[in-house]
């Protein structure tokens, strides 16, 4: 597998401002169920290009599309990163961030490189551990009732109700919960339903969604590594979406070769499960795009000999052209090096235009010139399909000197249609709704 001569990597660290390429595809030809698709470049020093993580300004918000408005449904959070929406109207906020490093012996000078790059992004603090409730009884859009529902937690972040259970997908298992409706807090001790890969944790987040029956559990499962320069058996059971069966705790691949499988929905209108993928660095500015797909039970995506289908990564050994006859194409691409992570279908009455469309969070490049992502955005689905480009619905989020005031992460919709963002770095949640006449 790649790996950089010590070095190049010790350059790396102290040029963390600097660009050794820049983008050569237009912005938009990269999105689209058929992206331009350049020849990789690789270089001895990769685009090391962070927006350095400031939060925001006093009084000051991202930007949101014509004809909305963007308010603060809750602020001073501790790193909110996913939300579920119960049936009662209540949010619950993942605070959460990676779980503490592992003993230095275990990790390699690329993982202490990627804990710099973090760092400097705002990724690096202490895990708060915890899901926080939110409730806007009066619907004036502003949450004014704030619990902790959940603490002790490991490093959680996706959550689904079924029936009077929920469950919350931490950093190395599901655990499961007694809920009635409307509590503001639960304190009865997790059983676990299932162990979920850990270890080293290169991608620790662990997205979940249950089937329509409650019958099975879906976690996205990221890679340990960028592609596989850790060794293919830390790979087990990575990469890959597991379906888990609650009653039993039994698991199994149900769609593998997607590098960081993170945000997942339903298609309100095929019923078909999609999901949100970041894709491989270090092949270029302009590789490999970011995508969202429908996901074929049993299909593989690629990961890690090769991308977008069938086109091989030469970086990889051994090589595996069996696999690669085998990998799939992705439905959408959603520009390279976006980091897009939230995913949810719009289903209010709020927005009609929205109505169906797949809505995007972007958590926004560390690796590209100029940065990519850093906003939420909508593509339009016709029959289950996504057609035409996306369109920004909030934007801002960098200021004119290039840093990050918020990173958008999670998206998900409140009780009255409006768009809720969770902002890791400025610890808000957005609201995004029709502006007032």
């Amino acid at each position: 597998m790649s790996r950089y001569p010590l070095v190049i990597v010790a350059a790396l660290v102290l040029a963390t401002g600097a660009c050794a390429d820049s983008a050569r595809v237009p912005e938009a030809e990269q999105f689209g169920p058929n992206p331009t698709l350049p020849a990789p470049r690789t270089t001895l020093l990769p685009t090391v290009n962070i927006a350095p993580a400031t939060g925001w300004p006093a009084g000051q918000t991202p930007i949101a599309a014509s004809g909305f408005q963007v308010t603060p449904f809750a602020d001073d959070l501790d790193h909110p990163r996913w939300l579920y929406r119960l049936p009662n109207g209540d949010i619950l906020v993942a605070e959460t961030n990676a779980p503490a490093r592992m003993a230095k012996k275990t990790r390699g000078l690329r993982d202490w490189i990627q804990g710099l790059v973090m760092k400097r992004a705002g990724a690096r603090v202490p895990s708060a551990n915890r899901i926080t409730l939110l409730r806007d009884a009066d619907g004036d859009g502003t949450a004014e009732l704030r619990t902790v529902f959940l603490e002790n937690l490991s490093s959680p972040f996706g959550m689904a109700l079924v029936g009077d259970r929920l469950y919350v997908a931490n950093a190395d298992s599901v655990v499961a919960f007694p809920y009635r409706t409307g509590e503001t807090s639960i304190t009865t001790a997790p059983v676990t339903v299932a162990e979920l890969p850990a270890g080293r944790n290169h991608h620790w987040t662990k997205s979940l969604v249950a089937s329509a029956d409650g019958s099975r559990l879906y976690v996205g499962v990221g890679s340990n590594s960028n592609i596989g320069e850790n060794g293919l058996n830390e790979e087990v059971d990575r990469a890959a979406i597991l379906e888990i069966d609650p009653a039993t705790g039994t698991r199994r691949v149900f769609a593998s070769g997607l590098r960081n499988p993170v945000g997942m929905a339903w298609n309100p209108e095929s019923g078909k499960l999609w999901v949100a993928v970041n894709e491989r660095d270090e092949l270029g500015d302009d590789l490999v795009p970011d995508y969202m797909t429908s996901v074929t039970p049993g299909g593989f995506y690629g990961w890690p000999w090769s991308y977008y289908g069938q086109i091989v990564d030469s970086r990889v050994e051994p090589r595996n052209p069996d696999r690669v006859a085998r990998a799939l194409k992705p439905d959408y691409a959603l520009g390279a090096h976006t980091a897009s992570l939230g995913l949810t279908f719009y289903e209010g009455a709020l927005v009609p235009a929205w109505r169906n469309a797949a809505i995007i969070g972007q958590h926004g490049s560390w690796n590209r010139e100029p940065r990519s992502g850093y906003k939420v955005v909508s593509v339009t689905f016709v029959d289950g399909r996504p057609v035409g480009l996306p369109r920004d619905i909030l934007t801002g989020f960098l200021n004119t000197d290039g840093e990050a005031m918020g990173r958008p992460v999670g998206v998900q919709t409140d009780a009255t249609g409006a768009l809720l963002v969770a902002d890791d770095v400025g610890n808000v949640i957005w609201r995004v709704s029709p502006a007032r006449p």
